[in-house]
């Protein structure tokens, strides 16, 4: 699909639903793209917006699948929110609205978790498959007092070889939407927390990198957005006939990861 040869970079922030894998399938020949990248020298680093499962549990999926991966290799929203609390929110009380694993994160990192409303400093609202009116209405009560909103990602859908799951964006609108209320930040793709995120682990310059993703507002514009170069692959959830009427232009467009090694080789 891209009209000119991919260039070798430094760095590769890879998405993963819909780039590398799709469901619990690998896309094919992707495993093997990794491995020649870091032959040829390159950074890789994964990057997911998907909060509802532990840098461990991407890991293991990614070594199940072929592709030699440790916890470093791997930052998800949920270490952009973290990053984006203790600077921003040092010493706050939690209200999640979120799985296990967000909960967990934020436990383990320090802060106060707390399912009273009238306590909550934060809602911090995330991908959430318990999601239900309990939660909504704990969420309502705290907002009304006062607690500000930080999500985990925009994303209104998560990708599957099933049409897909609601995502974290449906949760925030829920909430948004009774309490009048904006989510101060998200800090998932594209945001400049996730940016911060990933590109201290790849360790190279944002202009020595390349973004590669299958969302054009999220992973291709935060590649651009960041000062990185962006490929878009068109095996996840963009068509390539919706890279125009969005107004965003990745750097490169390709049909699957594939050509990122047949360009540079």
């Amino acid at each position: 699909m891209t009209s000119q040869p991919v260039p070798l970079y430094r760095g590769y922030a890879f998405d993963l639903d819909g780039t590398i894998y799709l469901g619990d399938e690998l896309i094919p020949g992707a495993a093997d793209v990794v491995r020649r990248l870091r032959e040829q020298g390159s950074q890789v680093v994964f990057v997911t917006n998907k909060p509802i499962e532990s840098n461990d549990d991407y890991v293991r999926k990614l070594t199940r699948l072929g592709i030699e991966a440790d916890a470093s290799n791997v930052i998800s929203a949920t270490d952009a929110l973290l990053l984006y609390l203790r600077q921003n929110a040092a010493g706050a009380r939690i209200l999640p609205v979120a799985e296990h694993v967000v909960i967990d994160a934020l436990t383990n990192a320090g802060f106060e978790v707390v399912h009273d409303p009238d306590l909550a400093d934060v809602v911090v609202v995330s991908f959430d498959r318990t999601f239900d009116y309990d939660k909504l209405y704990r969420a309502y009560r705290a907002v009304g007092r006062g607690a500000r909103i930080v999500a985990t990602n925009p994303d209104p859908y998560c990708p599957t070889p099933y049409g897909g799951l609601p995502d974290c964006a449906a949760m925030l609108a829920a909430i948004e939407a009774c309490t009048g209320a904006k989510a101060e930040a998200i800090v998932g793709k594209p945001s400049k927390h996730m940016a911060t995120a990933f590109l201290s682990r790849l360790g190279v310059p944002a202009s020595s990198a390349l973004m590669v993703g299958d969302r054009l507002l999220t992973d291709v514009a935060m590649g651009l957005e960041s000062g990185m170069d962006s490929a878009l692959v068109l095996s996840g959830a963009t068509t390539f006939e919706q890279i125009a009427p969005s107004g965003i232009v990745p750097t490169h467009v390709i049909d699957d990861v594939n050509a990122l090694v047949a360009s540079a080789a």
